[in-house]
């Protein structure tokens, strides 16, 4: 029994706030062009996508397998707590790159708007909106997973939280892959 269960749980609702709060963003992004005809763009397919990546983490059930441990239940509880926080961690780094996926296709919208301004894209559109797409697609290969958890754990220890058992980069991939 090492005493750290109720920082263990503060930590967990923590993580889970965060997580609450970006689906709210994730959720509340367009997904729909105003124009039909962009429907099939690069940055409004990359918002479809995101929007059905942030259901799916939503969808998907939390794994409550624990097994079950010697030294009572404090330690049971040690081991629960530790299984919801990885949980945790997980969904909110998915939310997290979700999150900044949608950010880069919202910028995309905004420069492709400005190149447009208000027509018709035509042959003279034609170089701008190839650089637009590019930038979209130089944007999106920069969002990592390495770059996603070192943000996210430099974000949680300048504003204080207690880190000390956060699950690693890798555990944190094996849970993702496993929720597929």
């Amino acid at each position: 029994m090492d005493g750290l269960n109720d920082y263990r749980r503060a930590r967990v609702a923590e993580i889970l706030a965060d997580f609450t709060t970006l689906q709210f963003y994730i959720a509340a992004a367009p997904v729909d062009p105003p124009n039909q005809e962009d429907y099939y763009t690069e940055g409004w397919r990359a918002l479809r996508q995101c929007a059905v990546d942030g259901q799916h983490i939503l969808n998907t059930g939390a794994d409550t397998h624990v097994p079950i441990t010697k030294g009572g239940l404090e330690e049971q509880s040690k081991a629960e707590l530790q299984q919801v926080h990885l949980d945790a961690l997980g969904r909110r780094h998915q939310g997290q790159k979700i999150y900044l996926r949608q950010a880069a296709a919202q910028r995309w919208i905004e420069l492709r708007n400005g190149i447009l301004q208000g027509k018709k894209p035509a042959a003279e559109h034609q170089a701008s909106l190839q650089a637009c797409d590019e930038q979209l697609w130089l944007e999106l290969a920069q969002i990592t997973d390495e770059g996603i958890y070192a943000d996210l754990q430099a974000a949680d220890i300048q504003m204080g939280r207690w880190t000390g058992e956060d699950p690693s980069l890798r555990a944190v991939q094996r849970w993702i892959r496993s929720r597929r």
